[in-house]
């Protein structure tokens, strides 16, 4: 009888799997990088798009489903690569589409094939992670939906996607010589602010909806103000994610309130507010019920947060069928708070929680802990960004492949330091601004549970020390919880949150504060964990994390061709 039983049950566990493999779907898109000519903000600008578009095309594909992009570089002197933010790329770390760390670039008129195996349902995007190619335009939304037979926890009647960007009419390598000049150049505000590729610079969205008023001659449909069309009494989810190269944004919208439910594709305890800042490399969902006056359209304003703005807000349109989408809203747009209110700022991301029963929780202790001090600093005169004074400088041979042939002098072999002195005092510039550049890593023991504390500090300048969104490749990490001023490693650690931490892929360290994550080092790669911010990226301020590189199966040739990797398989040496 019990024999019966357990071949029933396996039968049904077999029959699961099956419908599960079978349900799912390769989804195949072949994509070519080039340059081309449009106008996000009205302004015509030479930027980076995928098949003669910006932003690049939306994917779609259900959690178990398989992405397989075939994509040619069409820019005529400059690598590529793509990176496909929040995918953990469990078995292909190749894949993950990081310069110098998981690939190398691909060169013009070459072709790399991303294949990659989404797991788990949420809002994701994609990104370039070459140079600053990101801040270029190359960038573009990536949905997955629940698998076939799951259901999420909240129902609503329909969707729009948000991607959300900062745009300057300065070209990226101009910014980039900037960034790394002797005096430093600093590439100042964004011009503009984009929802889904679109924006007004210098040209009043107002103005322009108003029939004859004789403004905005100039624009066009690349930059025609985004307009939700919805109707009265249903509940719509917005899909919000930021790809912005340096501000801190937030979204609102006229007389409505939003309860967040989804962050970074971890679903969250839902919760309501009337407005929500998001960080470079953030997403979340939030779901707005259409219970306002049916005879109104309503603005949504996206505004600059964490900096002085310089940018004006960008807007859209709530339209409440079946007004016109011209009908101004009799509302002025919602006002950004004030770019310095932090506590504004914290009490929403304290307030972001694990949905009970959604995910599990964290390890109650680890193995190892790293802190990790961001400063500004100098390398011989030039103003760079570190990590417990180093500055990351990327080596030209990738990480995983110089791991996984165990080649000699591919990159620094010293161990970072994995503290900072007691004696440095957080709040003030440091005393000895000179750092120093390296491509060392961080190696971790497989399967092993991590603590990163993130601790932020004071810049070169007095009284200054700015928002950082921190975003680690191929995890996931649990957010153990947020301090101010220096982490006291006694006190701070008894007050982590091991009940219900949230899940997410990116998370932000506050001026003069500090951040703590854990994570499960188990997913063999080498993996970047960085600053979102593109300049400061730019400037050195991340670190290489790797983990069971000897369980990385055969690496792609494809993805090997260039520094020493690339000359021994010239002469034949790799596999």
């Amino acid at each position: 009888m019990a024999t019966s039983s357990l071949l029933l049950i396996s039968s049904c566990i077999i029959s699961v799997l099956l419908q599960a493999a079978s349900a799912s779907k390769t989804r195949h898109f072949k994509w070519e990088v080039g340059y081309i000519y449009a106008s996000p903000d009205c302004n015509e600008k030479v930027l980076i798009g995928i098949n003669g578009k910006f932003p690049g095309p939306t994917i779609r594909a259900k959690a178990g489903d398989t992405i397989h992009v075939e994509l040619k570089n069409a820019l005529h002197t400059e690598g590529v690569v793509i990176h496909w933010h929040g995918i953990r790329q469990l078995g292909t770390p190749w894949a993950d589409g990081t310069a110098s760390i998981s690939q190398c670039a691909i060169d013009p008129e070459e072709t790399f094939l991303y294949r990659f195996r989404v797991e788990k349902a949420g809002t994701y995007f994609y990104h370039g992670h070459y140079g600053m190619q990101r801040a270029a335009g190359l960038y573009g939304s990536l949905i997955v939906d629940a698998a076939d037979g799951e259901e999420e926890p909240f129902r609503y009647d329909g969707e729009f996607n948000l991607l959300l960007s900062d745009w300057y009419h300065q070209s990226i390598y101009d910014q980039m010589v900037g960034l790394s000049s002797k005096p430093f150049r600093w590439i100042g505000e964004p011009q503009t602010l984009l929802i889904n590729g679109r924006g007004q610079h210098n040209c009043s969205l107002a103005a322009h909806l108003i029939e004859g008023s004789g403004k905005c001659e100039s624009m066009s449909k690349d930059c025609a103000p985004v307009v939700l069309r919805v109707l009265p009494n249903k509940t719509y989810r917005l899909r919000i994610a930021s790809t912005t190269s340096l501000a801190s944004l937030n979204l609102a919208i006229g007389n409505h309130k939003m309860v967040v439910v989804e962050a970074d594709g971890n679903y969250v305890e839902p919760f309501m507010v009337g407005d929500i800042d998001i960080y470079s490399g953030e997403s979340y969902s939030v779901l707005v019920t259409t219970d306002q006056n049916p005879s109104s359209n309503y603005w949504l304003s996206i505004g600059v947060r964490g900096r002085k703005p310089k940018t004006s807000p960008a807007l859209a349109i709530v339209n409440y069928r079946p007004n016109s989408p011209s009908k101004l809203p009799e509302s002025s747009p919602p006002v950004v708070p004030e770019w310095s209110d932090y506590n504004h700022s914290k009490s929403l991301s304290y307030r972001i929680l694990a949905r009970r029963g959604a995910t599990k929780p964290p390890p109650q202790s680890a193995d190892r802990r790293i802190v990790l001090l961001n400063t500004q600093n100098t390398v011989d005169g030039y103003t760079k960004w570190s990590i417990n004074n180093i500055s990351l400088a990327l080596p030209p041979t990738p990480y995983l492949g110089s791991m996984r042939y165990r080649l000699k002098n591919a990159f620094d072999g010293g161990m970072p330091p994995e503290n900072f002195p007691s004696n440095y005092d957080v709040m003030r510039p440091p005393k000895n601004p000179n750092s120093t550049q390296s491509s060392n890593a961080y190696v971790i023991r497989f399967n092993s549970t991590v603590d990163v504390i993130l601790q932020n500090a004071n810049a070169l300048a007095v009284n200054v020390s700015e928002i950082h969104p921190w975003h680690l490749h191929g995890h996931d990490f649990w957010v153990l919880g947020y301090g101010d001023g220096r982490f006291d490693e006694e006190e701070d650690v008894a007050r982590f949150n091991l009940k219900n931490p949230p899940l997410r892929n990116t998370v932000v360290i506050f001026p003069y504060g500090w951040t703590a994550i854990r994570f499960v080092a188990d997913n063999p790669g080498v993996w970047a964990f960085h600053c979102h911010i593109e300049p400061h990226l730019h400037m050195g301020m991340g670190v290489i994390f790797a983990e069971g590189v000897e369980h990385v199966g055969r690496i792609p040739k494809e993805a090997l061709t260039c520094g020493m990797t690339g000359k021994m398989l010239m002469d034949n040496h790799l596999p």
